[in-house]
C-alpha cells in the first residue's frame, strides 16, 4: 500500500482513480564508473607508459651527477653530491615523466657514540622502503639505508636524507664522471702522512668509532695510499688497514652496535 492509499484510508475514503497511480523513486545506486575510463592524455602530460618505462626514462635524461661539492674539516676533505644537488636534478625529470617517488615505511635504530674531541652525539641508521610509482599508477619497492650522526634533534631526518639520495643514485645508476682514481699517479715526496697508520688502526679499533666513522676512514685511507700499511692488530699479528677497517665495519654490523 502506497503513502496515498495510506492517507486516504487514514481520511476515511477511496483514492480516485486518477489519483492511484503513486509515483516511485528509484534508489537502486548507479553504476560506478571511472573517473579515468575516457582519460586522454594532453600536450603537457607524460606519456602513460609503465613505470620500469618511465624510470629508464627518467634514467636516459639525468646521464651524471658530479661530485661537486667538497667536505673539508678535522683534516679531512673529500668531494661528495650532497642530497639537495642530487633532489633537485631529479625532481624535474620525474615531474616531467609522471614518477613520483614516496617513503611508505621506515625503520630507525640509534646509538648515543662520542666523537673523538668528546662531544656528545646520537647515530640513526634509518632504513626506509620506497614506492616509486610510474604515470599508470603500477609501482616499484625499493629499500635504502641512510646513517647519519647529529647533536641534537635532527638525526633521523639527515639519515632519511643519505637514504633517499642512494634511492636516486643506486636506482639510477647514476654516474659522477669523475677520473678513476687509477688513472693518474703522483709520486709523494719525502713528507709524512697527515696521520700514521698507527693512528688509522687506534680508530679503527676503539669501540666508540662509529660504523659511519669506519667506512669514512677507508675512503681516506684510499686516497692517502695506506690501505695497503700494515699494523699490529688487536691480537698480535699483522695486518693490513684495509683488512682490519673491513674486519671490525663487519663484526660490529653483525652484533648490531
Amino acid at each position: 500500500m502506497g503513502l496515498r492509499e495510506n492517507a486516504a484510508k487514514a481520511a476515511g475514503r477511496e483514492l480516485a482513480a486518477d489519483e492511484q497511480h503513486e509515483t516511485t523513486v528509484d534508489t537502486a545506486p548507479a553504476p560506478y564508473l571511472d573517473p579515468m575510463a575516457d582519460y586522454e592524455p594532453g600536450d603537457d602530460d607524460p606519456d602513460m607508459v609503465p613505470v620500469h618505462l618511465a624510470w629508464l626514462r627518467v634514467r636516459k635524461e639525468i646521464r651524471a651527477i658530479a661530485k661537486g661539492e667538497q667536505y673539508n674539516g678535522g683534516g679531512t676533505r673529500f668531494n661528495f653530491r650532497g642530497v639537495d644537488t642530487v633532489v633537485n636534478t631529479f625532481g624535474p625529470v620525474t615531474l616531467k615523466h609522471g614518477v613520483n617517488v614516496f617513503p611508505v615505511h621506515v625503520e630507525a635504530s640509534y646509538r648515543d657514540t662520542t666523537t673523538s674531541k668528546g662531544s656528545k652525539m646520537r647515530e640513526c641508521t634509518a632504513t626506509v622502503t620506497w614506492q616509486i610509482i610510474g604515470p599508470k599508477g603500477d609501482s616499484l619497492t625499493l629499500q635504502t639505508q641512510g646513517e647519519a650522526l647529529d647533536s641534537a634533534d635532527k638525526g633521523t631526518a639527515k639519515a632519511q636524507s643519505v637514504a633517499l639520495r642512494v634511492l636516486l643514485l643506486s636506482a639510477g645508476l647514476t654516474p659522477t664522471h669523475d677520473k678513476d682514481p687509477d688513472a693518474s699517479y703522483v709520486e709523494r715526496g719525502n713528507d709524512a702522512p697527515a696521520r700514521s697508520a698507527e693512528s688509522y688502526r687506534d680508530e679503527i679499533l676503539n669501540p666508540k668509532t662509529s660504523q659511519g666513522r669506519l667506512q669514512q676512514i677507508g675512503y681516506e685511507l684510499s686516497n692517502l695510499r695506506m690501505m695497503t700499511r700494515k699494523v699490529v692488530n688487536e691480537v698480535g699479528d699483522e695486518e693490513t688497514l684495509d683488512s682490519l677497517g673491513r674486519r671490525i665495519y663487519a663484526e660490529r654490523a653483525g652484533g648490531g652496535q
